[in-house]
């Protein structure tokens, strides 16, 4: 892996985002990495082999951190917080990096704001969001069926991790403490999760949908392939966070892209 410098840029409501980006300026788009929920873009892309996989087939990467995880700013208001500012977060980065067209791959909460900023931006020739499903329609968003969001919130506010009895929100506390989250920080994101409607038939970007067979909060992904025009799905092995690591997982982004 070539080592990546940590940059910052202050976004459009001035919450200080941080970003790394590999590879120098060529003639193939730059493919932006929105990571999920808890994780940043080193769990979910780097620790992977995603990136490592992009850079090898000849492309640019880059890959934030998005507020309230990793190394970006983390302000505790659940106001400064929803997949719509993530959204426009992406719009600052471009002007920073330069770009006016990306290829762009989201992951559960990464690809509910991939898909948004793709359905209001023409700059995003092609798409690929994972680890979501018939949720993003029927729920608005991230699916909150199978992992209740208070679920999440109480798991990420409980003194003790080891005391989560719901196993999926259990998860994510499990990372959080990993990864020595900023778990108030998480909690503000949860309690502004995105409950909206996302006007998937205005994407004009070329997609592909990955799910795991096994991801409860992927559940038939089919529904929301085919609310997209042109939309491709391929299913993969493995639940939510099986999936990321599975290789085809991998392998399909960098066909797709490539």
């Amino acid at each position: 892996m070539i080592q990546a410098a940590m940059e910052r840029f202050e976004s459009w409501d001035g919450i200080e985002i941080a970003y790394q980006e590999w590879g120098a300026p060529a003639d193939s788009l730059p493919v932006l990495l929105h990571h999920g929920f808890v994780a940043n873009a080193n769990a979910n892309w780097v620790a992977t082999g995603v990136v490592d996989a992009l850079l090898a087939a000849g492309h640019r990467v880059i890959a934030p951190d998005a507020r309230g995880h990793g190394a970006s700013e983390k302000p505790h208001d659940p106001g400064r917080y929803g997949e719509q500012r993530m959204a426009r977060d992406l719009a600052a980065l471009l002007e920073v990096v330069g770009e006016s067209e990306i290829d762009l791959v989201g992951y559960s909460m990464g690809a509910v704001v991939a898909l948004l900023f793709a359905s209001e931006h023409r700059c995003v020739r092609r798409l690929v969001v994972g680890g979501v499903g018939s949720g993003v329609i029927e729920c608005g968003g991230v699916d909150r069926r199978a992992v209740p969001n208070e679920a999440i919130i109480e798991a990420l506010s409980a003194e003790h991790g080891a005391n989560v009895e719901v196993p999926q929100a259990a998860a994510f506390r499990a990372l959080a403490d990993a990864l020595g989250a900023d778990r108030e920080a998480l909690v503000a994101q949860a309690s502004a999760i995105f409950r909206g409607e996302i006007a998937l038939d205005r994407i004009a970007a070329r997609t592909l949908v990955l799910a795991g067979e096994a991801d409860p909060l992927a559940i038939r992904p089919e529904v929301l392939s085919g609310a997209i025009p042109g939309a491709r799905l391929r299913m993969l092995a493995g639940d939510h966070v099986g999936t990321l690591v599975d290789p085809a997982f991998t392998q399909s982004i960098v066909e797709f892209l490539t």
